[in-house]
Parts: structure tokens; sequence; C-alpha cells
């Protein structure tokens, strides 16, 4: 059967990192904290560039990197971003203003804008991503 959605493309750029990450082997938890934190490193530097966001003072930005670093964290690429990720209990989580991102939260987000195709959406990408070999999707993803 053929949908046919209208959405933002924040949704859409999250759920697609995370099915991207699944296939490089993550959780899906996991790959859905990295999707969403991936999907905000985006809109960010989309804003920066349009100018409706003042760049991060130096002062800050080591500041970050230091209270980071005392947590542990570390960062994946993704999608040629780097997202700070932690370990935790539960497995890796991305960072999101220094906290670790609840997975739960990032599918409400996922099933409110999606609504009832979120898993026809998911299913299609899925497809795509499994059509190319692990290493491959770093260039093509």
């Amino acid at each position: 059967m053929r949908h046919w959605i209208e959405i933002n493309r924040a949704p859409v750029l999250t759920l697609w990192a995370a099915v991207v990450a699944t296939r490089l082997g993550f959780e899906w938890e996991e790959a859905l904290t990295l999707g969403r934190a991936m999907a905000g490193l985006n809109a960010y530097s989309k804003g920066k560039a349009l100018g409706l966001f003042e760049p991060t003072p130096e002062a800050i930005k080591e500041k970050r990197q230091q209270l980071r670093r005392e947590k542990g964290a570390f960062s994946i690429d993704l999608l040629n971003r780097k997202v700070p990720v932690v370990h935790t209990e539960a497995g890796i989580r991305a960072l999101q203003k220094d906290q670790p991102t609840n997975p739960a939260s990032v599918m409400n987000y996922l099933t409110r804008a999606f609504c009832d195709v979120l898993d026809d959406a998911r299913a299609a990408m899925a497809s795509l991503v499994g059509a190319h070999q692990p290493q491959e999707l770093a260039s093509l993803a």
C-alpha cells in the first residue's frame, strides 16, 4: 500500500538517522537517541547558517566540553555529525543539553509526528538502508 504523508523534516531526519544507526549495529533505543540528537545538530547548524542563531561563544563551548569529559562522554559519527554520547546502565545515550536523551520521549515524538504511518515509514527506510552494507552508509546515508 502506498502512503503519502505531509510531515516536517525534523521527524523524518530523526527516524532516518535512527534507522541508519540500527543498520550500523546500535540497539533501537540507542539509535533513537542518536537520531534525535543528530537532527537537533542539523537544525542548529541550519539556523546558524541562516543567521537565526548566534554561534556559541568559545568559553561556553569549552565549559560544555569539560562537563562532557567529566561525565565520560565521547562522540559517535552519524550522518557526518559528531554526536556526543555517554554510556548509561541502559546502553549508549546521546546527550542533549548535556543530559542523556530518553528514548521513550523520542519514540513519543515520532509517534505524534508520523501518527499511524510510523511503522510503514520505518519499514520503508529500513528496506532502503538494508540495500547497503554498513560500510557504505557512512558516505551514502
